[in-house]
């Protein structure tokens, strides 16, 4: 699909413990690649770089790199061919300077939430479903570039935002504040409410949606639970509320996620 300054030439999901992949020279694509799990290695115009889960990895077109799984590891990524416009390379310089750009993303849980979902409509061929990809790809590199703006983040706001995140995961089913995180960290609850957006993309309350719906997901695949009944386990007194969620985040109702699963 082509629209504006990119098009999306392909999306694919390796996974596994015996990848390898070889990009010549006269390759047109650039990839844009989301560790997911696991790690796995490239070399790069003769550089080494180890990509690891919540890795983003940019490699510009026309660059020679060959890749393959680490011995007995299992790893994950997705993989998305571009074809890239003169444009966004003025538009973002950071992400077209060199011949390949890594790093970890904060905003890596929003943005790997999305592409799961529209990954599945890829595969099913739904409708639209490349406009949804095409605008999932944007979201990232515009927040990966405020990240690369900053500069590396120190070690102890990525520890602050780590334990966050292991906070909601242990009680995203009720009432989690920025009272609470700023408790769980040593800082001011403003201060936490702050350095977690700033850090994933994401309001606190954005990111236990998200995990609730996450989690959602799963049950109603996994489940006998009904939709009401996985609504009330994961905090929602209102099942409407969660519906509408759940549509938010997904992108389809819990009823429509749970036919195209079927």
């Amino acid at each position: 699909m082509r629209c504006g300054i990119l098009s999306i030439d392909g999306m694919r999901l390796d996974s596994g413990m015996s990848w390898f992949e070889e990009n010549s020279l006269q390759a047109t694509n650039a990839s844009f690649v989301i560790a997911t799990y696991g790690k796995c290695i490239y070399w790069i115009d003769g550089e080494k770089t180890i990509l690891e889960r919540g890795d983003f990895l940019l490699i510009k077109a026309g660059v020679h790199y060959y890749g393959k799984s680490v011995p007995t590891v299992f790893h994950e990524k997705f993989v998305i061919q571009l074809s890239i416009n003169e444009d966004i390379l003025f538009a973002l310089p950071l992400l077209f300077t060199n011949s390949f750009v890594k790093s970890k993303a904060g905003c890596f849980d929003l943005i790997l939430e999305r592409l799961r979902t529209v990954w599945k409509e890829w595969q099913d061929a739904i409708p639209y479903c490349s406009f949804r990809a095409y605008s999932i790809v944007l979201d990232a590199f515009s927040l990966w570039c405020r990240e690369l703006d900053r500069g590396d983040e120190a070690t102890i706001t990525l520890q602050h935002i780590e334990k966050m995140k292991a906070y909601i995961g242990q009680y995203y089913r009720g009432k989690v504040t920025k009272d609470e995180l700023g408790a769980c960290i040593g800082r001011s609850p403003n201060h936490a409410a702050a350095l977690f957006r700033r850090v994933t993309g994401q309001t606190i309350s954005d990111y236990v949606h998200a995990t609730r719906i996450r989690t959602a997901t799963y049950m109603l695949k996994e489940s006998l639970l009904t939709i009401s009944e996985i609504a009330e386990y994961l905090g929602y007194s209102d099942v409407s509320y969660f519906q509408r969620i759940f549509k938010r985040i997904i992108g389809l109702s819990p009823t429509h996620y749970l036919k195209i699963q079927i």
